[in-house]
């Protein structure tokens, strides 16, 4: 019996090709235009459109309807399924899935607590986890376990998109955007929180690189780097500055890089970037 993984577009991971990987995806409205994340509308043709758009996109749900007919696919197949979705802090995806499992026993869904890369980081593992030959009730259990380890770290080049998306008050984001303060940000309990702020870009990769060293990185483990809007250079010059990061463990044509999508960068705005990786500490 072979394990499919089940996840949302609200995950990023640099190559999605993976033919046990099946990607449910999420909607995104501009206006009157409504988009299927990765389907329609590509990372960057959604970048060029957040910066044109004066109201900020909205971002949908998967339907227990839409996970129904993947794990009617899966059981047609004789296939087991692992849904690993985007947190349920963030999102109704998780209840959707768990809805639509409730007849499914064969389906296993994990509340991935997590976003962008650091959802990513748990499918790679579910992933390699396929590999060794597990079942899928052992690999939810293993990925549900992994969870608390997974750490998403942010720096964000701007506070407009988080001022704009209500998400702090506005004078703040004003006061922010005059003082050129770069927030570093996180993820924890599910959820999005602010974990220092820095003024200037060199100030606040440092206060990146602080977070990062504070957990140490678990190389044993999948790990991801990402950006937002159209270009890379912001994450390259973070990697140039902290090279010990992942010199002689990663060859630096392998780093694994990758655009962070539409279900995040609604909400961070292009220039910023970000690291996801399980904690040793």
């Amino acid at each position: 019996m072979a394990v499919r993984i089940i996840t949302d577009s609200g995950f990023d991971v640099p190559d999605q090709s993976d033919p046990r990987l099946t990607v449910l995806p999420l909607g995104i409205t501009f206006g009157d235009t409504t988009y299927a994340d990765g389907v329609d509308l590509t990372n960057d043709r959604f970048y060029e459109l957040l910066v044109e758009s004066d109201e900020l996109p909205k971002t949908s749900q998967a339907t227990p309807f839409a996970y129904q007919q993947l794990f009617d696919q899966a059981r047609a197949a004789g296939d087991e399924a692992v849904v690993i979705t985007l947190s349920s802090a963030l999102s109704g995806t998780y209840q959707s899935a768990v809805t639509a499992a409730a007849g499914y026993p064969e389906v296993h869904v994990v509340d991935g607590k997590n976003a962008t890369i650091g959802q990513g980081i748990l499918v790679l593992y579910a992933l390699r986890l396929v590999d060794e030959g597990l079942g899928a009730a052992e690999i939810a259990e293993r990925v549900e376990a992994a969870v608390g380890r997974v750490r998403l770290l942010a720096l964000l080049d701007t506070l407009e998109y988080l001022r704009r998306g209500g998400r702090i008050p506005k004078s703040v984001g004003m006061i922010g955007e005059v003082l050129s303060i770069k927030p570093v940000v996180g993820v924890q309990d599910g959820g999005v929180v602010m974990l220092g702020k820095a003024r200037g870009s060199k100030n606040g990769r440092s206060q990146l690189h602080q977070q990062v060293e504070r957990f140490g990185i678990d190389f044993t483990m999948p790990v991801l780097l990402g950006y937002t809007g159209l270009s890379d250079k912001v994450l390259w010059k973070y990697l140039d500055d902290n090279r010990a990061i992942w010199e002689g463990r990663v060859a630096e044509d392998e780093l694994p890089i990758t655009s962070v999508g539409a279900t995040i960068g609604t909400h961070v705005g292009p220039g910023a970037i970000a690291l996801a990786f399980f904690a040793k500490n």
